[in-house]
């Protein structure tokens, strides 16, 4: 047995009953194992996963820009070989003007954002043949159904039929609102409170908040949505039914209506959350015999009047200032916008061209910042800036210094003049510069004034 043969081929497992197939799965084999040998039978192992599986093999710093979920997912997928995905979205999903993977696996990135944009997945598998693919999801109205479904505890007598054989029905206490904060420099004034209740909070109290701040938006459509999702999110397993079934076609992504039930209130329309598939197949040993094949699927599901929502992910956190290079487009010195804001590169940004596009704009510190007055001093192109990041955010950047270094030498002579405080300017695409310096050396303080031009 080579390892070569096995490791990320394409792999099917086919479930039959009698001369029928039931489903098929499909996916890469990830792991082989050669197991033990009885001298009549050698045992082998496979595992296989979805596509999706390799998104964690990743980890990356790496900066998107005016994307939004669809683009930026379709980017990372496809990079990792997973091509067959599709999105079924009913929600709007504006783009987002930075988004920084920080130190994340590709999957822990991609699920992250999806649970903020309110986004589930499920792997569907073709009913005939091993046709696969990733479905992105956002509301409930993208899960098919499988119609009804009988509940059946005696599977003794009535083996050859489709049936759920248990159906155990759990409510649990959870929070029961969110309200979200978030703050942006444009519209100081701006509120940023966004709120919302649970629904079927099945007599429970309603005094369970979740305050998060900040809240990872900075518009009212991303406020009102992010709010939304965050409580469904955190309510996704409030009201859950566990399950046993010999149906193998009960997973996610599917709903069925459950029959015959002794309580009345549960025969409804309901939708798989996770299943778990557990079969057994003696009579593939030598030597063993009698029991045929069995195969039972253990599955979670919540009511189809709802949807289910991954709950809110942590997003990593910048442990402290970082230095970057402030870059423009070629030829030009001073890049800024009206607010003056610049771009810069990140060292560990392996995707950036250091031109114009290489970050959003970064907001600078500057010493005194007033109505209309105050000082400014816009950093230039090539010159190196200590960023922080508010909240330790890696999408909230901003500079709070500048330094010097081996290529930008401070003015002066150090140590030589260690005794003279300069604020020096340089002309605009020139030489020439404006200078105001303090001497304080022992019987020589001066006060020093040069202008270019004008004085």
């Amino acid at each position: 047995m080579a390892a070569t043969n096995f490791l990320e081929k394409n792999a099917v497992l086919t479930i039959w009953q009698g001369m029928e197939a039931q489903r098929y799965v499909s996916g890469i084999i990830n792991e082989v194992m050669q197991g033990e040998n009885n001298h009549w039978q050698m045992r082998y192992h496979l595992t296989i996963v979805p596509p999706l599986w390799r998104c964690g093999l990743r980890q990356n710093f790496r900066i998107f820009q005016q994307q939004d979920i669809q683009t930026l997912s379709s980017t990372l997928l496809n990079e990792n070989g997973v091509t067959e995905w599709t999105p079924v979205f009913y929600e709007s999903h504006p783009a987002r003007e930075f988004c920084v993977q920080y130190g994340e696996s590709d999957l822990a990135f991609l699920t992250r954002l999806w649970s903020e944009e309110g986004i589930f997945y499920f792997d569907w598998h073709a009913p005939q043949g091993a046709a696969q693919k990733l479905v992105l999801c956002d509301d409930v109205a993208g899960v098919s159904t499988l119609g009804e479904m009988p509940f059946n505890p005696n599977t003794d007598t009535e083996v050859s039929t489709m049936c759920i054989s248990s159906f155990r029905y759990r409510a649990r206490t959870g929070p029961s609102s969110v309200e979200t904060q978030d703050y942006t420099f444009k519209t100081p004034g701006w509120p940023g409170y966004y709120n919302r209740a649970a629904e079927n909070l099945n007599g429970q109290r309603t005094q369970y908040e979740i305050f998060d701040y900040p809240g990872r938006f900075k518009d009212e459509t991303h406020g009102e949505a992010f709010a939304r999702y965050q409580i469904e999110g955190w309510r996704h397993d409030t009201e859950t039914a566990t399950c046993i079934s010999n149906s193998p076609e009960l997973c996610p992504g599917k709903g069925f209506t459950l029959t015959g039930h002794p309580s009345e209130r549960l025969n409804r329309e309901w939708q798989v959350v996770s299943s778990v598939l557990a079969g057994d197949q003696p009579q593939a040993l030598h030597g063993s015999g009698g029991q045929g094949t069995t195969l039972d699927n253990h599955f979670e599901a919540i009511p189809a009047d709802r949807t289910w929502r991954v709950p809110p992910q942590p997003k990593p956190s910048v442990d402290g200032p970082q230095s970057a290079i402030v870059t423009g487009p070629a030829g030009e010195e001073i890049f800024c916008d009206e607010h003056g804001r610049v771009r810069v590169r990140f060292h560990w940004d392996r995707y950036c061209p250091g031109n114009e596009d290489s970050s959003c704009w970064v907001r600078v510190s500057q010493a005194w910042a007033g109505a209309g007055f105050g000082n400014l001093a816009i950093p230039r192109v090539g010159q190196e800036v200590i960023v922080d990041f508010l909240n330790g955010d890696p999408d909230q950047p901003i500079i709070m210094g500048r330094t010097y270094h081996q290529d930008n030498r401070s003015p002066g002579s150090l140590p030589g003049t260690k005794t003279q405080m300069t604020i020096r300017s340089k002309t605009y695409k020139g030489s020439g510069f404006n200078e105001l310096r303090f001497e304080d050396a022992t019987d020589q303080e001066q006060v020093y004034i040069h202008a270019q031009k004008d004085m």
